[in-house]
């Protein structure tokens, strides 16, 4: 078995490389939109407190403000009224934090239809190809739809019948959550479940079910293209915050090369 110390040398000579997944986080990240009568997450938002000046000549720092679930986010089982009595993002054990990453590429098919819903069938065919799901590890759906993060208008892709963004099937999503060996569920989008998934039963099922049985979500990944089917190590660092329903997130991916 490799040795860190071997790590360590593949880090520094590029044999493995060190891909990162983070969408940057700003004033015009896209955020989720609510319905009016619910509450809404706030946008990113910096305060500086001094900057080399009189309020501190000699550093620069800022206050900031934001949601949870702004930008790429690690959601929490608690996040969830499934998960109401399960773990906040804080009580996450570590050794779900760095974990193997399968790639189900499905970009193709998204790019045809935004609405696109991934099938239990489908994680089949791409098992029957790449071999099964890791074991305590993470599916990460690539959609393409990292490539419309800068918009908030065409991230979201709404129009008078709601958002049309893909996601899973309600049975994929109960899959997922009841018999497949991963703890989580890493998008390109700005939530795990589809932007129809209002008007699924049960409603938003990768939240309903997912959580409900104690498993974790990542949302709007940004270049999971740059990832293999299969190999990939995650790194997902979301804040060790009490109580917290989940965090921003720094994602990572060690890849070989």
């Amino acid at each position: 078995m490799p040795s860190l110390a071997e790590l360590v040398i593949s880090l520094m000579d590029g044999s493995v490389e060190v891909v990162d997944l983070t969408a940057p986080l700003n004033d015009t990240t896209p955020t989720l939109q609510l319905p009016p009568e619910f509450g809404q997450t706030a946008k990113f938002a910096l305060e500086e407190i001094s900057a080399y000046d009189d309020r501190g000549p000699a550093w620069y720092w800022n206050n900031f403000r934001t949601g949870e679930h702004t930008g790429t986010h690690f959601d929490a089982p608690v996040h969830w009224v499934t998960g109401k009595d399960s773990t906040d993002v804080s009580a996450v054990p570590a050794r779900h934090l760095v974990a193997p990453a399968a790639v189900l590429d499905c970009s193709d098919r998204v790019s045809a239809d935004p609405d696109f819903l991934l099938e239990v069938d489908d994680i089949k065919a791409w098992e029957s190809q790449h071999g099964n799901l890791p074991e305590g590890g993470w599916l990460l759906v690539r959609t393409g739809w990292d490539a419309r993060s800068h918009s908030q208008t065409d991230y979201l892709n709404a129009d008078d019948a709601g958002p049309h963004t893909p996601g899973l099937s309600p049975a994929c999503a109960r899959w997922l959550a009841e018999e497949s060996p991963v703890v989580g569920l890493g998008v390109e989008t700005v939530g795990t479940d589809a932007g129809a998934a209002a008007g699924f039963e049960p409603m938003f099922p990768c939240h309903t079910l997912m959580h409900g049985a104690g498993k974790y979500g990542l949302t709007q990944l940004q270049n999971l293209a740059l990832l293999p089917p299969q190999g990939t190590v995650l790194i997902a660092c979301p804040l060790r915050i009490t109580g917290g329903s989940g965090s921003p997130a720094r994602v990572l991916a060690l890849v070989e090369r």
